[in-house]
Order: C-alpha cells, then sequence, then structure tokens
C-alpha cells in the first residue's frame, strides 16, 4: 500500500465464510463497516496494521472473523473492558468495539457505561435488534414493554433502555444512529466516530429474521422511513418527511413537530442542529423521540470535545517519569526501606 494508506473494502474482508442467518442485518451492517474502514484510514492516514476489532458474545460478536484487521474475541459483556485495556496499552490502535444490545447493556452494562463516562478513544458499534439472537430469542435490555419471548412467556414487564438516552446519562461525548439497511448512512456515522477524539457510540437498529422479525419495521420500512425518521446533519434545519416539509420546533421545554406553511409555521421556526452543543438537552430530546409522537432521530446526534481516558493516562505516566529517580525493575525493589535476610 502506498504511504496516502489507500485501501478499499476489500482489503478489510477476511477469507472466512460469514454464517449469518441469510437476511440478518449484520450483514449489511458488516458492508457498512467495510466501505468505512477505507475512508478512515485516507481521511486520518491510519496504515491497515492499526486497525483492531474487539467483541464480546452473540451474534454480532461473530466480527473480527469477518474483517481483515487485528482482532479478538472476548466473552460475554467483556468487550469494552478489552478494547478499553488494548487503547490503554496501544494508543496508536484505532479500536473498534462490536456488541449486541444484550452483551453492552445487560451483563456488560457496567462495563459500558464506565467506558463512556471515561471517554477512553474506543469506537463502540452497538448492535440494536432488542432481543437474544444467538442464545435463541429471550428479552434483552431494549426490548419492548409487553414482548412476549421464551424467558417472557407473558410479555416482559421491564422497562427497556434506550441506548442514547444511556451514553447521554453517562456524559458521553459522542453517539449517533443508524439503520442496518442504511449502509451509506452507517459509513458515515463510522467515519465521524473514528474522527471523534473519545468515546463514540453508534447504535445501529438491526433486524433479527428468526427471533425478531421487523422490530423496527414500524419506521423503518421503506414506504414510511421518510415520514417516520429524521436524518440529522450538523448546522441544517431537522426536516424530514418526503418533501421535507416537517420539522422540529422547540415548543417551551420540549420538541414538537410542525409542517412548514401549516399553523403559521416557516422555515425560521425549525430548530438548526447542532451536534457540537456542550449542553446535552436538545440532544437528550432527541435520542428519545419515539414513532408515532415523533420521527426517530438517526444520524451524528452529539459530537462534543473533551479530554480522553487514554491522554490523560499517558500524561500522568510521562509527568512520573520526569520526577522518578526508578529507571527499572532493579531501582525499584531497592528504593525505600531495604533489609538483608540472613
Amino acid at each position: 500500500m502506498s504511504e496516502q494508506c489507500i485501501y478499499t473494502p476489500q482489503d478489510f474482508k477476511s477469507d472466512q465464510e460469514v454464517k449469518w442467518c441469510p437476511g440478518c442485518g449484520d450483514h449489511a451492517i458488516l458492508n457498512s463497516v467495510q466501505r468505512a474502514m477505507p475512508e478512515v484510514a485516507k481521511e486520518l492516514g491510519y496504515k491497515h496494521e492499526r486497525f483492531t476489532i474487539i467483541s464480546g458474545i452473540g451474534c454480532s460478536s461473530r466480527f473480527p472473523y469477518y474483517m481483515q484487521t487485528f482482532g479478538f474475541h472476548g466473552i460475554h459483556g467483556r468487550a469494552a473492558a478489552i478494547a478499553t485495556g488494548v487503547k490503554v496499552a496501544n494508543p496508536n490502535l484505532t479500536v473498534w468495539e462490536t456488541s449486541g444490545d444484550g452483551d453492552s447493556l445487560a451483563i456488560g452494562g457496567n462495563h459500558f457505561i464506565h467506558a463512556v463516562r471515561r471517554n477512553i478513544d474506543i469506537n463502540v458499534i452497538l448492535f440494536n435488534n432488542e432481543i437474544y439472537g444467538l442464545t435463541k430469542g429471550q428479552y434483552s435490555p431494549t426490548s419492548k414493554l409487553g414482548k412476549v419471548t421464551k424467558t417472557s412467556p407473558y410479555g416482559t414487564i421491564e422497562h427497556p433502555f434506550t441506548p442514547g438516552e444511556l451514553v447521554l446519562g453517562a456524559r458521553g461525548t459522542f453517539f449517533a444512529r443508524s439503520l442496518d439497511m442504511e449502509i451509506e448512512l452507517t459509513k458515515n456515522c463510522l467515519v465521524a466516530a473514528a474522527k471523534h477524539d473519545g468515546t463514540s457510540v453508534v447504535e445501529v437498529m438491526q433486524n433479527c429474521v428468526i427471533w425478531n422479525d421487523k422490530t423496527h419495521a414500524e419506521f423503518t420500512d421503506k414506504e414510511v422511513r421518510e415520514d417516520r425518521t429524521i436524518v440529522l446533519e450538523h448546522g441544517k434545519p431537522m426536516l424530514f418527511g418526503k418533501n421535507k416539509t416537517k420539522g422540529l420546533i422547540l415548543s417551551g421545554l420540549k420538541l414538537v413537530v410542525g409542517e412548514i406553511g401549516v399553523g403559521g409555521v416557516t422555515m425560521k421556526d425549525i430548530l438548526v442542529h447542532d451536534a457540537h452543543e456542550p449542553n446535552p438537552g436538545i440532544h437528550m430530546m432527541l435520542v428519545n423521540m419515539k414513532y408515532p409522537d415523533y420521527p426517530v432521530a438517526l444520524g451524528v446526534i452529539r459530537d462534543v470535545e473533551d479530554h480522553t481516558y487514554d491522554d490523560e493516562v499517558r500524561d500522568q505516566v510521562l509527568s512520573v517519569q520526569a520526577k522518578t529517580n526508578i529507571r527499572n525493575m532493579d531501582d525499584l525493589l531497592n528504593s525505600g526501606d531495604t533489609w538483608e535476610i540472613e
């Protein structure tokens, strides 16, 4: 490869047979990732050997086998912990974590929120199919209230997490959302995530054709998608609908949907998206929008700057090294009080 780090998606495809179920949304996400990596490499000057994929357990966690990169297939719920260790040990790597809604938000929930809180420079791709797919259809932390599954035969009585709300509540600095079938949008979100210095979380609403088919269909079906989702772009009005005549308006302390030309609504009333606003108030409203009251927010919702854990670790180590007389293990063992035992 040239010094310009020019690659193609084929350079990131492994020789392993992809063994997800036919029709699974994971295929589209894999396609998006393999398209995003060459752009990341070109724009940031990353050579191929800097890319690392870390996973936990679940269908999404087969990802390292299908990527021609360094990789580590971890254990259930521990992908964020492993990714954190990898990044701190080798800050030059661009670390990508692939994990499902069960893997990240149930057994791995503690690791997830603390990785976000620490703002370590890793990129988390959160596959959200609202079910445990690999273990055959148990409800997950994002399953809808009342969902009938193998572990909730009379309907789940638990209120689900909204991943974006969880990220923002943990002081997250980057959150984006996409749909599995929107390959270009997912790719763009991933490139933006790579450029972000800190923890980035990209939630992809993914379909499990076997255990939770069409769980997102009310807003992802092609016939209704334009009217029931809104793709946010920094600096642009929050418009949606087939003719881009509907938009979001701030009314008091909440968002409302308005239509240009109806009830006196004009373009001046439509909010302009500011992904870089430090105050998470509007971002929190956006991540919590749900159909039918609102369109579901897609694209980069939050992207703000803050210091990162890995940079702080590096600076602290350098500071201590500059002040200490201990240069090796012998110096350490002979420092302080010592005794000779006869």
